[in-house]
């Protein structure tokens, strides 16, 4: 199972409804799920009796008996996160009531091949897990966001851009194996997605994540669930064409692709062309917010190019909501070029309701979908 597989009404979608104040009763419930209020009922009560709800309290009357008020039992469980990207590792830990705290970055490698890179992980995992117990906590499972194409079944890395050795590396079963604990794995961006959702966007069904940092990649909520696609690849836009006259190859073997002309790390390679000494993301940001021309002239234009592919997105899917994350969104000229291309190019029926924004959860937005996932998963298994 991956991160996008619990059903509608399952036990953990009446945690998540819960934990993300959608639903603070059995009738809010009802309401949200479309069940009949008795299948509410019975799946409360298992909730309740398996100490994962709290029912108690009376909640403001709707014009009948006043409802009880159902909370998150937080008994001290948490899930771990990882956020990987190809020269960081964000970590944290995840709560029953979806906060994400003791979180840190740290150095990380991931072009120097899986063996190395796993050996890292591992050990930041392991002293994080050492310092949740150490506080009494329980920890349930770990959370890890790829940036790069994870397989269906959510266990292997698949042919990722710039990072020789990871292809088909088993990376969800040899991190299990070497913290004795289970482990959710996708795709960064996917993680992104369900962190925004649950935690920003709760009652919103369609949305599009992106994730603009080195990379680019995208995360596709669907009817309220994260969609995957056939072979785990949806979402990923970093190898449409976007500039038939471009010379740069791209990594896929194909020119003129998005992620040569609008990633962090093409806008880095273009500012060091102009002398500028700008190796990350991060950096960029820093010099659109002091002004430096080069550098806002390449993020805006990146955020035009960005906005072009996703008016085919938007145009074809019609989410309700473009969600714009990673270190590049922090660039309010790359939102606004998005912005105005999308109102630009997309049908006004696709854009009339249409919101645009930066994400909501920041540098934690990845960290939060990646724990809610596990304990949703661990919570829905302790039923069965």
């Amino acid at each position: 199972m991956t991160a996008s597989d619990e059903p509608p009404g399952s036990a953990a979608h009446v945690l998540e409804l819960v934990a993300n104040g959608s639903a603070a009763s059995r009738a809010d419930l009802v309401r949200e799920l479309g069940l009949a209020a008795s299948t509410v009922s019975t799946r409360v009560q298992e909730l309740v009796e398996a100490g994962l709800l709290t029912e108690s309290g009376e909640g403001v009357s709707r014009g009948g008996r006043r409802p009880r008020l159902l909370r998150i039992a937080d008994r001290g469980a948490v899930a771990l996160a990882a956020d990987l990207g190809s020269r960081h590792i964000r970590t944290g830990a995840v709560g029953l009531t979806g906060g994400c705290f003791d979180t840190a970055d740290h150095p990380f490698d991931l072009t120097a091949g899986p063996e190395p890179a796993l050996e890292a992980l591992a050990e930041r995992l392991d002293l994080l897990a050492e310092r949740q117990r150490a506080a009494g906590r329980t920890v349930r499972g770990i959370g890890v966001g790829f940036p790069g194409p994870v397989d269906a079944d959510g266990a292997r890395i698949i042919a990722p851009s710039r990072m020789p050795g990871w292809h088909l590396f088993p990376l969800r079963d040899r991190l299990a194996a070497h913290l004795g604990l289970p482990v959710l794995l996708d795709n960064d961006a996917n993680m992104m997605a369900l962190g925004e959702h649950r935690a920003a966007h709760p009652a919103r069904r369609h949305l599009v994540v992106v994730k603009a940092g080195r990379g680019i990649g995208s995360g596709v909520i669907s009817d309220g669930r994260l969609h995957r696609g056939a072979r785990g690849s949806a979402g990923d836009i970093s190898h449409v064409r976007v500039d038939e006259t471009a010379h740069l190859p791209c990594s896929c073997g194909n020119i003129g692709c998005l992620e040569t002309v609008a990633s962090g790390a093409a806008i880095a390679a273009a500012l060091r062309g102009k002398g500028l000494a700008v190796d990350s993301a991060a950096e960029i940001l820093r010099l659109v917010e002091n002004g430096e021309p080069h550098a806002t002239t390449l993020v805006r234009q990146a955020g035009r190019d960005i906005g072009a592919v996703l008016a085919v997105v938007v145009n074809f899917f019609n989410p309700e909501a473009v969600v714009l994350g990673g270190a590049l969104a922090g660039a309010q000229p790359l939102v606004a070029a998005v912005r105005g291309t999308l109102y630009e190019r997309c049908l006004p029926m696709a854009t009339s309701e249409l919101t645009i924004d930066a994400a909501a959860c920041g540098p934690d937005a990845g960290l939060l979908g990646a724990g809610r996932s596990v304990l949703r998963r661990t919570a829905a298994h302790s039923l069965t």
